[in-house]
Parts: structure tokens; C-alpha cells; sequence
């Protein structure tokens, strides 16, 4: 419980950090790819949690999206997985709809975690085993849905290629509706409160799920990658979350009949060849 409390303390600090940066310029660069964006906010948030982490724990290790810990091979002992800023592009364009995530994991299982929704001073935490929260007030267990009354979440840039639209196109056009919200870890936090139903996404590295993995199972969400096995938190993955009901219709009639097409995919894409 005491890294528990010491990682709500954290993250609240960091997003009052940075919401008095708002306004303030910032420093902008690109990684991968032109809209593949960081900040020094980012890097500024990633250092000042790595150190208080170190500091109070210096036996823990850190895994962080701008750098930390990415000689870390396995997950013996304490590991904190840390996403200072879920959705830059958002940040940077809207100064809103971003997060910071922490997951906490000790030898491989899921201990905490949390997504902080910056702006509006909403921080869904979970303890494994114990239930999930935003802020003060108990999330309830999810309710089953099916996909064709169901609000999702899912990146429209997956339904521009040509391998994936035949897969992706026909469970938005089933849906009730979908919704695309810019921050893997807002989506993680918006089907643990059932504001929708499910999300999916072609690929999302363990500092994007981290956090969000441990409160949506708490409410009794399934998480697999789209071939229906579970995630691995030091590896890039495809994701599939839902309530039970519309993770095992949108895995079983939309994905699986796919399986062959999307083990190549998966393949080619997490060894960085497309």
C-alpha cells in the first residue's frame, strides 16, 4: 500500500506540474515521424518522476517513454512503466485530452495503477485486487454490451490501410457508433468508467497501457492483443479491450476469421517492418 499511496502522490503532483506550465511555450521536436511529437514538458514530467522514484526506491526499476529503462529485459522485482504525457499531439494542439500513466507491476504482476486525466483533475487509479476509482468514487463493474448498441474507441488512421481496413471497417460499421479520442490511456480510462465499450488499436507500446491495464481489468474488463493472448508490459502490442460480452464477439466474428492475415501482420509490425 505504501508504493501504492507514493504513485497517487506522484502523479498528482506531476499533472499540477503541468498545468502550470499551460501557456508557457514549448520546445518541440519529432521522433519517429513528423506527428510523432515530444516536448520538454515531456521530458521535464519523465525525469522529475524517474528521480522521485529512484530517490524514495532505488531498487525499482523504470520504464518511460522518453528513455528510461529501455535496457530493461525482463520484469523481476518492482517495475514502475511511466507515459508522462498520453497523447502529445494533444497536448501541443489542444492543451487538453492528455494523461500521464503509471502501471506498477511486481515480478510480472499487476500491482497499481493510474491514468490522470491532466485538465480535468480526474485520476482513475486501481490497486490490483482491490477495486478501481476515479478519484474518491468506486467505478462499478462493467455491464455487457453488444457491439451493435455499443459506443467504441479506435484510431482512424488503421482504417487508411489496405491490409487492415477489411478487418477494422466492418466492426465501426456495426458498431452504434466510434469515437477517437487521441490518448491510448483516455480510451483505457473511458471503457473502465463504460463510457464506451470497447477499444481497439493496432499497436500501442507498454508505457500506453501500462496504467490503464490495471483499472480496467479491476471493473472487469478483458485485455488481449487482437489474437486473444494476453499482453506483454515490456513489448509493443495490438490491443483489444472491452467488457466480456463485446471483447468476445468483436475477437471471435470480427478477428479471428482474420488470424492468419493478422499473425503476419503482427510480425511484421512488432519487429518495426511496417
Amino acid at each position: 500500500m505504501e508504493i501504492y499511496k507514493f504513485g497517487y502522490s506522484i502523479i498528482k503532483e506531476a499533472g499540477s506540474k503541468i498545468r502550470e506550465s499551460i501557456g508557457e511555450e514549448l520546445q518541440i521536436e519529432t521522433k519517429s515521424n513528423p506527428n510523432d511529437l515530444v516536448t520538454n514538458i515531456d521530458k521535464e514530467t519523465e525525469e522529475r518522476l524517474f528521480k522521485q522514484i529512484h530517490d524514495k526506491y532505488p531498487e525499482h526499476h523504470i520504464l518511460g517513454e522518453e528513455g528510461h529503462g529501455k535496457d530493461i529485459k525482463d520484469t523481476n522485482g518492482v517495475l514502475w512503466i511511466i507515459d508522462p504525457i498520453d497523447g502529445t499531439l494533444n497536448f501541443v494542439h489542444q492543451q487538453e485530452n492528455f494523461a500521464i500513466s503509471i502501471g506498477i507491476f511486481i515480478d510480472g504482476e499487476k500491482y497499481a495503477g493510474f491514468v490522470y486525466d491532466v485538465m480535468n483533475d480526474k485520476l482513475y487509479h486501481a490497486l490490483a485486487g482491490q477495486g478501481a476509482w476515479l478519484n474518491d468514487q468506486a467505478l462499478k463493474p462493467l455491464e455487457h454490451t453488444e457491439l451493435k448498441k455499443s459506443l467504441i474507441s479506435t484510431n482512424p488512421l488503421w482504417l487508411t490501410k489496405e491490409k487492415l481496413y477489411p478487418i477494422y471497417a466492418p466492426i465501426v460499421d456495426q458498431s452504434r457508433s466510434t469515437r477517437a479520442y487521441g490518448s491510448a490511456a483516455l480510451d483505457f480510462a473511458n471503457v473502465a468508467k463504460g463510457i464506451t465499450s470497447a477499444y481497439l488499436t493496432m499497436r500501442l507500446q507498454p508505457w500506453d497501457f501500462a496504467g490503464g491495464l490495471v483499472i480496467v481489468e479491476e471493473v472487469g474488463a478483458i485485455v488481449t492483443n487482437q489474437l486473444g493472448e494476453p499482453l506483454n508490459i515490456l513489448e509493443a502490442n495490438s490491443i483489444l479491450i472491452g467488457n466480456k460480452a463485446i471483447h468476445d464477439e468483436i475477437l471471435n466474428q470480427y478477428f479471428l476469421p482474420h488470424r492468419a492475415l493478422l499473425s503476419e501482420i503482427h510480425s511484421d509490425r512488432f519487429r518495426g517492418k511496417s
